[in-house]
């Protein structure tokens, strides 16, 4: 059995902390009594995350940068290291949506969804491995979806990263085995956060169908941030390999261990249903 990750004197930086999971995970780890590193493009959203997290007594650094501005990314962890002395958790959590059917999808959109659920993932962490290594004990957390096991029609790129995440997290768990480096995967469920409201849509989508679909994914959205925290601090404290949020998710890693080609089906109805 692992030994537990103790989270009280540590430092974690957490991506996407000023919203959603991330700024309730924040709000979790700081009530452990782990410093915090908090990177994000709202600076506002930010700044709160950051005030409530000081509340809990613990020393907070706020970094606000765009995690597709490659240089940005890369001179985070040294920021990081300046304010901090080092680190011992990474938690990439930040991401954005892309709906639409594939040949409608302006490959730039691609692109940028790629530059931040994917590239900044691997970025950050190659970039934080230094910091990480000089731990007795680290931990990486990368947050895959729901979509990251299964794929469903008009998620082409937002699966497509998704699915890189988890090969990603699943490769680098086998590479650093037997080490002090721990590494998670998260594949949320239907978590109510801001993603769908801020997804982007091919601009030649009919804007009605535009709105019945940004309706029908914001229906799955269920459960709370601080539910979906609470299950990713305790995947963290046990360093579990991997965390499945939701019953949801669960149904849909059933489903599709059952039905690896036909899940589609089943899957469509349940959603019109809803």
């Amino acid at each position: 059995m692992a030994q537990r990750f103790v989270l009280q004197g540590r430092t974690a930086l957490v991506t996407g902390a000023a919203s959603g999971i991330g700024a309730a995970l924040s709000l979790a780890l700081a009530g452990r009594g782990c410093a915090l590193a908090l990177a994000d493009r709202d600076a506002q959203g930010l700044a709160e995350t950051a005030r409530a997290a000081r509340a809990a007594g613990v020393t907070v650094s706020e970094h606000v940068l765009d995690l597709a501005d490659r240089e940005a990314l890369l001179a985070l962890p040294e920021a990081v290291r300046n304010r901090h002395g080092g680190l011992h958790l990474l938690v990439n959590n930040a991401g954005v949506a892309l709906g639409g059917r594939f040949e409608d999808t302006d490959p730039a959109d691609i692109d940028w969804l790629m530059d931040v659920n994917l590239h900044a993932v691997m970025r950050l962490t190659h970039a934080c491995l230094p910091l990480l290594r000089a731990q007795a004990q680290a931990q990486i957390v990368n947050l895959s979806s729901v979509f990251g096991i299964i794929a469903p029609a008009g998620q082409t790129a937002y699966a497509a990263s998704k699915f890189a995440v988890r090969g990603f997290t699943e490769a680098l768990r086998h590479e650093v085995e037997g080490t002090g480096l721990g590494v998670t995967l998260v594949h949320p469920g239907g978590v109510a956060t801001a993603i769908a409201r801020n997804a982007r849509r091919p601009r030649t989508m009919d804007p009605h169908e535009a709105a019945e679909a940004h309706l029908a994914f914001e229906r799955l959205l269920t459960m709370s941030p601080a539910k979906a925290a609470a299950a990713i601090l305790r995947g963290i404290e046990t360093r579990a390999p991997r965390v499945v949020i939701g019953a949801d998710a669960r149904r849909a890693l059933l489903i599709q261990r059952l039905m690896p080609v036909r899940y589609w089906s089943l899957i469509r109805r349940a959603v019109r249903d809803t």
